[in-house]
């Protein structure tokens, strides 16, 4: 193998189980996204655009959908000889096999991949985060720093910061403490769970974590509090833009909502850093002339009939004449029939909504389950 400066490994093998229903047949990283694009296509994309050329990508949960959409990594211009994307799932080896025990365990049970391009650096990412950023540039900071390892921090609001992995620094944006959820945060520098560790330290610690039987194998529970404690070099790289972790109903509904907003932060239409992605092409849009169609995604192959407000229709939909959708995400080759109306929802692939029915109260997300027919009238207004 060619040795390579860095090599990229993406942890892609989420259940997703807070995506209820959209998460039941592939894992989360394959969801639907924005009317064309899967969740993974944005960190691919990164990837592409930041001169990444050598990918593992660590696959566990119901992982079919997500290769099949990956392929050999064309849409990406990511099918390179010298490198490319490969899908890494658990194997059985000489000692045995298991599932991937934890997120460090799932890069350490990959080191001989890592290990056939001799990288001085490893990025490593989460497949199911919305956003962009040139990793290039983070690389530069690390390198500059110095440091054993570099975590992306993104500054979230105090009564957010709870939830999340949260960095304490010093001068210079040197780490010097890391709090895991803490209920009273110390600060509001959230990681982002994009890390680049010097190679050679990286495979110390995984291996030394690796025979703890105590451990939870995870790089937040275990690897960088450890690292710290060993007085290691770790520094935040603050982010300024646009992210999101799509974890729950709640903020796959959000994303999409922020997609049609024109300040957008993440500016979708932005060719300088082209979000690709695999889906196969379908015949052009149709707006029938009684629709009415305002502040929408309306994607190939949808034929709209009816009204269509702040929305995003995947491709293949259709709205029938008499229907109509409100402040919903409409994913592929959904059937809205007439009479219905669908007011902010999720509504899953290929479900069928006949006549006479009322989705949604305008007030909390409703998910509709893929593959789903309802009846005419099953659903009615609430009074």
């Amino acid at each position: 193998m060619a040795k390579k400066e860095m090599v990229a490994m993406i942890l892609a093998g989420g259940q997703g189980s807070r995506l209820k229903a959209l998460t039941s047949q592939v894992a989360k990283p394959a969801v639907a996204f924005g009317g064309k694009y899967k969740i993974i296509d944005f960190v691919l994309s990164n990837c592409a655009n930041s001169g990444i050329d050598t990918i593992g990508i660590l696959t566990q949960y119901k992982p079919w959908a997500l290769n099949s959409h990956i392929g050999v990594g064309k849409a990406w211009d990511l099918d390179v000889s010298t490198g490319g994307v490969s899908i890494l799932p658990p194997y059985m080896g000489e000692a045995g096999g298991d599932w991937y025990k934890g997120t460090a365990d799932a890069i350490y049970q990959n080191l001989y991949f890592m290990d056939s391009y001799e990288p001085d650096y490893v990025l490593i990412l989460s497949g199911d985060h919305i956003y962009k950023m040139d990793y290039s540039k983070m690389l530069e900071y690390h390198i500059k720093k110095g440091a054993d390892a570099t975590i992306a921090v993104i500054d979230v609001p105090y009564h957010e910061a709870s939830r999340f992995g949260i960095m304490n620094v010093e001068e210079g944006y040197k780490i010097n403490e890391f709090e895991e959820k803490p209920p009273q945060p110390k600060s509001t520098l959230a990681s982002m769970g994009i890390y680049i560790f010097s190679y050679p330290v990286l495979k110390k610690y995984l291996q030394e974590d690796a025979v703890k039987e105590n451990s939870a194998h995870d790089f937040g529970k275990n690897i960088i509090p450890q690292m710290l404690n060993d007085g290691k070099g770790m520094y935040a790289y603050p982010f300024e833009g646009y992210w999101r972790d799509i974890g729950t109903i709640d903020s796959i509904w959000e994303a999409n909502m922020d997609l049609i907003n024109p300040d957008n932060e993440l500016k979708l239409y932005n060719d300088d850093w082209k979000i690709y992605s695999n889906l196969s092409s379908k015949v052009p849009q149709f707006i029938g002339d009684k629709a009415t169609v305002k502040n929408s995604i309306i994607s190939e192959g949808s034929v709209v009939l009816g009204k269509v407000e702040h929305s995003v229709i995947f491709p293949g939909v259709y709205i029938a004449e008499n229907a109509y959708v409100k402040d919903s995400v409409i994913m592929e080759d959904c059937r809205i029939l007439s009479d219905c109306v669908v007011d902010k929802a999720i509504v899953g692939t290929k479900a069928v909504i006949n006549g006479d029915n009322y989705i949604g109260d305008g007030k909390e997300v409703v998910l509709v389950e893929n593959n789903i027919n309802i009846k005419v009238g099953e659903y009615k207004k609430a009074d």
